[in-house]
């Protein structure tokens, strides 16, 4: 991933769009360090790594984040927070404020069903 994602953000870069664009990467959990072996439903051994919704990563570029900067840590084998833990909530409160978004904003839903974006999180120190 590391040349097209470098050739986008150079892209955006050199048309004036990396301020007002948000490029992010990552998932919702993260994978175990290890391998974990077990015998298959055909009996033959087989390998992987498991969830770990503990310890895992994600990039931020554009949108007035400051690049190279590494917010976080996890432990010597990458299964938990030792540094720094940012909370879900936390990354979504950062994410909308990036994107010009007041997260605390309560909408109107088409039929009057009011709708708060987020009820809580704060911005991730360090980020911008």
């Amino acid at each position: 991933m590391d040349l097209p994602i470098a050739g986008l953000l150079r892209d955006l870069k050199a048309r004036g769009m990396l301020d007002d664009t948000l490029v992010m990467c990552g998932s919702e959990f993260g994978r175990t360090p290890m391998f974990e072996y077990q015998n298959g439903a055909e009996g033959r051994l087989r390998n992987g790594r498991d969830h770990n919704p503990h310890g895992f990563c994600m990039w931020l570029a554009g949108a007035g984040v400051k690049g190279g900067t590494v917010i976080g840590a996890t432990d010597a084998f990458g299964e938990a927070p030792v540094d720094n833990p940012i909370r879900p909530e936390d990354l979504a409160f950062s994410i909308l404020q990036l994107l010009g978004v007041d997260p605390g904003r309560q909408y109107i839903a088409p039929r009057g069903r009011p709708l708060k974006i987020l009820d809580s999180g704060e911005f991730i120190h360090g980020l911008t």
